[in-house]
């Protein structure tokens, strides 16, 4: 599947892409994996990557939050794939956008995620390591993880 990356600001999004970020997010973040506090402040502090088809429908999108939000790196999160979208690529696309991206805007600087524990082979085929053991984040197991510069 090939996708159109738009790739901007909280404030540069405008309300149809915005809408359709929160829309996916909250299909897989809060439908399929149980209800939390998805929107939070550090949306209006970060990049946001979406990934659309020809018919211009939503299939993955991530957000990159600056350093010094979460962490000191920027950090790539609220990573998610369209259930229809899933088992063809569209996730390692989407990580391999993201990743570009941030190496664009911060040249030399690594990158950490909170990921999902049972992802960490898949974000390790991505030159993630594990820098800390299991926690629960909104009753899923998480890893912290750091892809250096």
């Amino acid at each position: 599947m090939t996708l159109r990356w738009v790739w901007a600001r909280f404030d540069d999004l405008g309300v149809h892409a915005l809408h359709d970020a929160l829309a996916l997010r909250c299909k897989v973040f809060i439908l399929e994996q149980g209800p939390y506090q998805d929107p939070d402040a550090a949306d209006k502090q970060s990049y946001h990557l979406l990934g659309y088809d020809a018919s211009v429908a939503l299939h993955a999108c991530l957000r990159v939050v600056d350093p010094g939000v979460n962490y000191p790196e920027p950090s790539i999160g609220r990573v998610v794939t369209a259930k229809e979208a899933r088992g063809n690529g569209t996730g390692r696309a989407l990580m391999q956008e993201g990743i570009a991206r941030c190496h664009q805007v911060w040249p030399g600087q690594g990158i950490r995620i909170s990921a999902q524990a049972h992802l960490q082979p898949f974000y390790g085929s991505l030159g993630f390591v594990a820098v800390s053991g299991e926690y629960l984040e909104d009753d899923i197991p998480h890893i912290e993880m750091l892809k250096s510069a």
